[in-house]
């Protein structure tokens, strides 16, 4: 069994809903239609949807070996962004792996022949993870999550997936699901993955004590990992809204006269402005931002 749940989503194969506040029970879509110019900052003006969506992605079972397509690709072939996304490994089982790009230089037609001999995973780069690994995920790059890891995973807010193995497995009915080999290989990159292109940087401590950590900086959003024992606060301004994801433990945040408790798991969306956002407690958290 494979767990998904898009925590931050205006995409319309699974939208969010809010909870709490005055927007209690309003989905995300509907909140950032109606509210977007005001609430998303500037950078998003430009856009004609929301840019990121946020999911935990708890697998049980190795999930299928799949690819994303780049923006000009996907936009003319399924109407939408693209999905560059990185992983944030919360927690792994001892020796599971994740699928990660090629070993080598690999031309088109030997990929194309490994799949139909069943042996594309001899051409993949399998990376051993644990708790705390980053791994980004350019299109392009053949991937997958391996059985026993629980990731959050952060995107372009995209679902455009093209499916290039499943293991041959089937459902309850003797079906395999459908996969996507022309498309796939019409976007793939042959050359091998290149691990921390996007420059992760070492957790640094902060005067308070706490510690920050660059997940990814890229085009399209970056984020940062903090961890937190007493307070921090996080500067905003006019550019950008900002998401945050609780990993671990429990807190509260404010900015004005807006508070709310949080506990691991939850996920708060706060609007784009000149605030301050304090934060209190002793927690794991992701803050993105464009």
């Amino acid at each position: 069994i494979t767990a998904e749940s898009w925590e931050l989503s205006a995409h319309a194969a699974g939208p969010s809903m809010i909870v709490g506040g005055d927007f209690d029970g309003v989905q995300f879509d509907e909140f950032v239609r109606e509210h977007g110019d005001d609430v998303l900052g500037w950078k998003s003006q430009s856009m004609d949807r929301f840019p990121i969506l946020i999911k935990f992605i708890d697998a049980k079972n190795k999930l299928s070996i799949q690819i994303h397509p780049d923006d000009d690709y996907a936009y003319v072939n399924e109407g939408e962004f693209g999905k560059n996304e990185v992983w944030y490994v919360i927690d792994a089982e001892p020796k599971a792996t994740m699928y990660c790009g090629l070993k080598r230089r690999t031309s088109v037609e030997e990929i194309k022949n490994s799949l139909s001999e069943g042996k594309i995973t001899e051409l993949l780069n399998e990376v051993e993870v644990k708790r705390g690994d980053v791994i980004f995920i350019p299109t392009g790059t053949i991937h997958a999550i391996g059985a026993g890891v629980f990731v959050c995973e952060i995107q372009q807010s995209s679902d455009s997936t093209y499916r290039l193995f499943d293991y041959d497995r089937v459902d309850k009915d003797g079906h395999k699901r459908p996969l996507h080999i022309k498309k796939a290989l019409d976007v793939v990159d042959t050359e091998p993955y290149v691990k921390n292109a996007y420059g992760y940087s070492e957790p640094v401590s902060d005067y308070e004590g706490n510690t920050a950590q660059t997940l990814c900086r890229c085009k399209y959003f970056e984020s940062v990992k903090y961890e937190i024992h007493g307070q921090m606060q996080l500067a905003m301004d006019d550019s950008t809204f900002l998401s945050v994801v609780i990993l671990s433990g429990t807190g509260k945040i404010y900015t004005g006269d807006e508070r709310m408790e949080f506990k691991s798991g939850e996920s708060i969306f706060i609007s784009a402005g000149r605030k301050v956002v304090h934060i209190e407690g002793s927690c794991e958290l992701i803050a993105t931002h464009i």
